[in-house]
């Protein structure tokens, strides 16, 4: 009979509150995760990706409106604490940002900027608690390879409506009310050099 006192302690979210300022700390499946903070390819086009939304959907500038959108929120769903890069409410659904330290309420949209080192957690972790969450739509954005890849919640089970490559203009679920120029994401990003491409190895877990 095993011992369980061998068993591995389950992070809390004290181990959250715990880890040093410039890590990103979640926690799946009771195991705590940290990754450093974003290299400058990832914050600049997650940073340009809000730029983009932000006026017609969020202030509702030139476009419909009707969103709530923040750059890497600190999500509580399902049981596990996830920080997706960007992530969007439907302002029915959340009508004032709630003065806490976290959501509880799961978004309607979200993004993960991917990297070598974040690609195998964000698909294969986080995009499963995205789906057992309820939310509607995901996008995987890739400033390396310079795609888009985009999903839609279908009976719990992602579904993948496109993926969208270089510097095409393209209208996106759930914000096609716009046109978005994808090459305005990267078009100050430098792309990695050939040996860095070439010898990176990616994995991807079904989700």
């Amino acid at each position: 009979m095993s011992d369980p006192g061998d068993k591995k302690k389950r992070a809390t979210y004290q181990d959250v509150l715990d880890a040093p300022e410039h890590v990103v700390a979640e926690i799946i499946d009771g195991e705590l995760f940290t990754m450093p903070r974003p290299r400058s390819p990832h914050a600049r086009v997650a940073s340009r990706l809000g730029g983009l939304l932000v006026p017609p959907f969020d202030i509702g500038s030139n476009g419909p409106g009707g969103w709530i959108l923040l750059d890497e929120p600190e999500l509580h769903i399902v049981g596990e604490i996830v920080v997706p890069d960007l992530a969007g409410w439907h302002r029915e659904r959340l009508p004032v940002i709630p003065d806490e330290a976290y959501f509880t309420l799961a978004p309607d949209w979200v993004c993960e900027i991917l990297s070598k080192g974040t690609e195998r957690i964000d698909r294969g972790k986080k995009m499963p608690i995205y789906a057992r969450a309820g939310v509607s739509h995901a996008w995987l954005l890739h400033p390396a390879r310079r795609f888009l890849e985009v999903y839609q919640l279908q009976e719990g089970k992602w579904l993948q409506l496109a993926v969208h490559l270089g510097d095409q203009p393209v209208r996106v679920p759930p914000f096609d009310a716009i046109e978005l120029d994808l090459s305005l994401l990267w078009a100050d990003v430098e792309p990695p050099s050939r040996a860095s491409e070439s010898s990176a190895s990616y994995e991807y877990d079904e989700f």
